[in-house]
């Protein structure tokens, strides 16, 4: 068996094995570490049996081996690791293999994220009628935007110009915003996220710009999803309060040289 650098389009057909295994989604965070990452592909011959994926040459976001070789997949899943001195592990729980061959090792999990799912339960939009308006944010909405919401995104313009960012007005204050990220990698779903101006937070804003981007995907056929730091229970409470429910976690494993068996 060999290991040869490759890039993402020359095994799209093992992620797409690959996502199709999955017990859920994930969401933009940990997608775009893993499209960012160098790409590994692992052959038998002419024929592929698996690959793996390394983001800034230390963190390893993917490791999948076909059903027919997974006899082999603790011996390579560990010269993976040796061969490019992996310092960490992004394990999302809803991918079996990858948790149990880091399980199989004595390294330290830490939990970094929640993943969330749409739960699928309508809870109502609230609106005060002709005082707050949810849409689409415009160019004109820019000012505004940056000056309430300073760092949260880059490139405000490019989310506005790829109408991938919303806006959410009581009169003429800026509550809070809204952001939709297809994902890349699964068809009919797309991340959201919010952040609340701080002049209004703890009044029930981020939940309201949550259940309006929810609706807004289901309007269009898409699926939301979402995630948030493990540690963040605001985040979390304001999630679930919305209609989003959590299932599966990510785990980021530090990898013991020492330990590797």
């Amino acid at each position: 068996m060999v290991i040869h650098s490759c890039t993402y389009d020359e095994i799209q057909h093992l992620v797409t094995e690959y996502l199709e295994g999955l017990s859920s989604p994930f969401d933009s965070f940990l997608e775009d570490h893993i499209l960012s990452s160098a790409f590994y592909r692992i052959q038998d011959g002419p024929e592929d049996i698996g690959y793996y994926a390394i983001h800034n040459q230390e963190l390893l976001t993917q490791f999948y081996i076909r059903q027919s070789y997974l006899m082999h997949a603790q011996r390579l899943f560990l010269e993976a690791l040796e061969r490019h001195a992996v310092k960490n592990l992004f394990v999302p729980t809803c991918d079996e293999l990858f948790l149990s061959l880091a399980v199989d090792q004595d390294f330290k999990i830490n939990k970094q994220a929640y993943f969330f799912q749409d739960s699928q339960i309508d809870i109502a939009a609230r609106f005060d009628e002709g005082e707050e308006v949810f849409r689409l944010a415009v160019e004109a909405d820019l000012p505004t935007i940056q000056q309430v919401c300073g760092d949260f995104l880059n490139d405000y313009d490019q989310w506005i110009a790829k109408k991938l960012l919303f806006v959410y007005y009581r009169g003429t204050d800026l509550l809070g915003i809204g952001i939709m990220d297809s994902s890349k990698m699964f068809d009919g779903f797309a991340s959201i996220g919010m952040f609340t101006n701080e002049a209004f937070r703890k009044q029930g804003i981020g939940k309201a710009i949550i259940v309006n981007l929810r609706k807004w995907c289901k309007d269009h056929g898409v699926t939301a999803i979402c995630g948030c730091w493990y540690y963040n229970e605001a985040s979390k409470r304001t999630l679930e309060s919305a209609g989003m429910v959590t299932k599966t976690r990510l785990l980021n494993i530090e990898v013991k040289a020492q330990s590797i068996t």
